[in-house]
């Protein structure tokens, strides 16, 4: 898989984790990932106790880069290239080789060139849609930028429709993500979405609520910043007009400069903060103006967990499934979205209602437990398919 699945600061991490750790439960699991970064020790030790062994290849960035570069030239995806190396599909071959696993399960179609040639069985999560969610952030771009998201765009649709062609059995995170997918067979992708650890995200009610709103993510991922941007710059001046006492904390790690220039006397930008749950338990309600992107929001489904009421958009909820109005709220524009914002934070007892049906509505749909059996059925199958082909 391309990262280290720890520390669980990006969505890819978090459900290769738990998915890991869910597998592990009644079968041996054998862990291969490339990273451009050095891992902990104590990273390591924390997927110790769900894999037989774990092999972890770093891939120096310069070398990728390369890739990237030589991808471009010959038309392939410049984030394949990016996690693509010979040392790192020689390192796996060899792992491959020494553990003999009955099934290959690979993480995104980055990872696509190291198992390709492998004569197992194999399955690969999609986890999202990565053309379109790189086809959402090309209408945003401009000049090169946008030239070279057109690129990949097209790149990616030709990965994700080979795929089919490579793997037994394929899965997704959410049904708009799989129709997204460019095959006439992607109805047989299998929709497994993510789940809430609900034993770590859970209410705080002793957490004093000194913020308004709070949006949490990874701050150096584009879709992220354009929200905190949409929220601040577009939300935010319609609220205050109203209500300008109406603070907001924008929590997560690494912010990029876009995100920290939003910083005031009414914003605060944490930045990386130790504990999570201490951000979502700080607000009265929780704001996820998704602008761009693709796939299952996981920031939603925790911020529910821990009964915080949400506020969102119909391209974030178009996945989660929430039933608009009853488990949250949906703005279709800046003027909307501002109007829930005002309306959640002038009546406590809609605040409460909201919060309570968010909070049963995750505890109903989104069990690690029960879509970690359901993975694992998914690749049964595709072990017996696979042997009938032999």
């Amino acid at each position: 898989m391309p990262r280290f699945p720890y520390p669980l600061e990006k969505g890819d991490k978090l459900r290769a984790y738990h998915q890991i750790r869910i597998l592990s439960e009644r079968n041996e699991v054998y862990l291969f990932a490339v990273s451009h970064t050095h891992v902990p020790a104590e990273h390591i030790e924390k997927l110790r106790p769900f894999c037989k062994d774990i092999c972890v290849v770093h891939s120096p960035k310069l070398a990728n880069f390369k890739n990237v570069f030589r991808n471009f030239l010959y038309a392939k995806s410049l984030q394949i290239g990016y996690w693509d190396s010979k040392r790192a599909r020689k390192c796996y071959k060899a792992f491959e080789k020494q553990v003999q696993p009955d099934v290959v399960y690979s993480q995104m179609v980055r990872t696509m060139t190291l198992v390709s040639r492998s004569p197992l069985p194999k399955v690969m999560d999609f986890q999202d849609a990565l053309s379109m969610n790189t086809e959402r952030r090309m209408d945003c771009a401009r000049g090169l930028w946008r030239y070279i998201l057109h690129f990949e765009f097209k790149m990616l649709r030709s990965s994700e429709y080979n795929s089919f062609n490579i793997f037994d059995a394929l899965t997704i995170i959410s049904d708009v993500d799989s129709e997204a997918i460019p095959h006439k067979k992607n109805g047989n992708i299998r929709v497994i979405p993510n789940g809430v650890d609900f034993e770590y995200f859970h209410p705080m009610p002793e957490v004093k609520k000194d913020y308004d709103l709070v949006f949490c993510g990874n701050m150096s991922y584009e879709p992220n910043v354009r929200a905190s941007q949409f929220l601040v710059e577009r939300v935010m001046p319609l609220v205050w007009q109203r209500r300008p006492q109406t603070t907001v904390l924008l929590a997560g790690t690494s912010p990029k400069q876009a995100v920290s220039r939003l910083a005031s006397e009414r914003v605060t930008v944490s930045g990386w903060v130790p504990d999570i749950r201490e951000s979502y338990a700080r607000a009265h309600l929780f704001a996820a103006p998704m602008q761009t992107g693709s796939g299952l929001q996981n920031k939603l489904l925790e911020a529910m967990a821990m009964q915080v009421p949400c506020v969102t958009t119909t391209i974030a909820n178009d996945s989660l499934h929430a039933v608009d109005g009853r488990d949250i709220l949906v703005g279709a524009d800046a003027r909307q979205f501002a109007d829930h914002v005002l309306a959640l934070l002038e009546n406590a007892e809609r605040r409460q209602t909201i919060a309570q049906a968010g909070y049963d509505f995750v505890h109903e749909n989104y069990s690690w437990e029960h879509y970690g059996s359901l993975l694992e059925s998914v690749l049964l199958e595709a072990v017996d398919q696979h042997k009938q082909q032999v």
